[in-house]
């Protein structure tokens, strides 16, 4: 489970055009990020934040710029090829869970490993391996309408990871949990990161949060800095 990838990023930008106008949200940002590192990014609402970890999760398309994954220049693939690379290498949690709530815990953790075409038997291993790594060994057969709003994330953290993805992408993931569940799903990231040496990459609006990262960035019109 879990070697970290290398990633690099030149240059990078992203614009929009609307009603005749361009919008530009990214505006050359570089950034370098050795395999099994952890940081996170702050920035004000509006700022680019999501549309940063878009494009570095494959989801969008810088509209010029570099992106490398372990060598790869991944960031002008079209949509095949980048929905390949991504389901490799890259796992994501958002703010909103997007549990299925017809299914348990371990259904849903188990979810992309059987997409993949993966065996029932190394799903449920996987799923259950990484449930039980954050806590949630004892409610395994829950569905998300019996789990707390901490519990449901760490089962999306778990589906994150079951792919063993090199590169784990969080967008806000604890906006809709009080403080202190928010710090102990932190603690559960953290942790795993630790043991697992993937990559990470966490937007929070949390400085608190943020400033529990090694490395800490900020988006300031349209490019990163660090502090």
């Amino acid at each position: 489970m879990g070697t970290g990838v290398a990633l690099s990023a030149k240059k990078l930008c992203r614009h929009h055009t609307k009603g005749g106008q361009r919008i530009d949200i990214l505006t050359g940002v570089d950034l370098e990020i050795a395999p099994g590192e952890c940081l996170s990014v702050i920035g004000p609402s509006g700022s680019g934040k999501s549309t940063f970890l878009q494009i570095l999760g494959l989801l969008d398309r810088p509209s010029s710029g570099s992106l490398e994954l372990d060598g790869q220049e991944v960031g002008q693939l079209g949509a095949g090829g980048r929905a390949a690379v991504r389901s490799r290498k890259v796992g994501f949690v958002f703010q909103a869970h997007n549990l299925l709530p017809e299914h348990t815990a371990l259904m849903n953790a188990m979810l992309p490993v059987r997409l993949a075409g993966g065996s029932l038997s190394t799903a449920r291993a996987r799923a259950t391996a990484l449930l039980e790594a954050v806590g949630l060994g004892g409610r395994l057969n829950h569905k998300p309408g019996e789990l707390s709003g901490g519990e449901q994330q760490r089962v999306a953290l778990a589906r994150a990871l079951v792919m063993g993805p090199g590169l784990v992408l969080a967008d806000e993931p604890t906006g809709n949990l009080d403080p202190t569940t928010a710090a102990g799903v932190f603690d559960v990231m953290l942790s795993l990161n630790r043991q697992l040496g993937s990559s990470l990459v966490v937007v929070t609006h949390s400085l608190e949060l943020a400033a529990r990262f090694p490395r800490r960035l900020r988006l300031d019109g349209g490019r990163f800095v660090e502090g």
